[in-house]
C-alpha cells in the first residue's frame, strides 16, 4: 500500500511538473496586441511561424523540409486563404509550406471555390494585361488592358511576367509569381514568391486541386 501511494505521489508530482511548465492561457503576454507578448512555442515548429506577432503579415514562409521530401502531385493539394493572404502546400492535412499570396482587387476579385489546375506553364505572359509603350519605348500605360486600351501608333503592348502559372480557370484566374504585396492587388490571379512558387508548381500537376477560400 505503501508503494502504490508514494507511486501515485509521484504521478502527482510529475503532473504538477507538466502543468507548471504549460503555457497560462489567461497570461496577457500571450496575447499578440500584448506590449510583452512571448510566442510560447518551440522555434522552428509551425506552431511558432504561425504564433509569432507578424503572421500572418509577414512577407516570410515556413518549410516542413521532411514532408517536402515525401511531397508529390499524387498526395499534394494547394489551399488559398483569401482572408489571411497566404498560400499552404498541403500534403493530406498536414503543411508542407505556408507562403504569403496576393489576391485580387475588390474591382477584379478572386473567386472562392474548389478548383482543379487546367494548365502548367512555366514561362508565361499575360495577353491581357501589362504595360504599353510609345514608339520611344516610354512607358504610357504601366496597368494596361490590351482590351481595353490603346497602344500609340508605333508603341506596343508587353503582358506582365506570369511565370509557373497554374490555370484555375477558363477565363484567365492562376496561381503564379509576381509582385506579393499584403493586401488584395491583383487582377484576380494569385500572386506568390519568386522563391516559392517553382517549389510549390514541382509539387503539382494538371488535375491537381486547389481549394480557394
Amino acid at each position: 500500500m505503501l508503494y502504490k501511494n508514494s507511486f501515485l505521489i509521484g504521478l502527482s508530482g510529475i503532473a504538477f511538473v507538466f502543468s507548471s511548465c504549460a503555457p497560462n492561457p489567461n497570461d496577457p503576454r500571450l496575447v499578440k496586441t500584448h506590449p510583452e507578448y512571448k510566442n510560447p512555442y518551440q522555434p522552428g515548429t509551425y506552431e511558432f511561424f504561425v504564433a509569432e506577432k507578424d503572421y500572418p503579415k509577414t512577407y516570410d514562409s515556413w518549410t516542413n523540409s521532411e514532408l517536402l521530401e515525401v511531397t508529390k502531385p499524387s498526395n499534394s493539394w494547394l489551399k488559398i486563404d483569401l482572408e489571411t493572404q497566404r498560400g499552404k502546400l498541403m500534403n493530406g492535412d498536414q503543411v508542407v509550406i505556408d507562403y504569403p499570396i496576393c489576391s485580387g482587387r475588390k474591382s477584379h476579385p478572386t473567386p472562392p471555390g474548389t478548383y482543379k489546375i487546367l494548365e502548367k506553364v512555366v514561362d508565361k505572359s499575360s495577353n491581357k494585361y501589362g504595360r504599353i509603350y510609345d514608339a520611344e519605348g516610354k512607358v504610357v500605360n504601366s496597368d494596361a488592358d490590351s482590351t481595353k486600351d490603346t497602344v500609340p501608333e508605333g508603341g506596343r503592348f508587353d503582358g506582365a511576367p506570369m511565370k509557373y502559372w497554374m490555370r484555375l480557370t477558363n477565363d484567365g484566374v492562376g496561381h503564379h509569381i509576381g509582385p506579393v504585396k499584403r493586401v488584395p492587388v491583383s487582377h484576380a490571379c494569385i500572386r506568390g514568391p519568386s522563391k516559392t512558387m517553382p517549389i510549390v508548381y514541382s509539387k503539382m500537376a494538371v488535375g491537381s486541386k486547389i481549394v480557394v477560400e
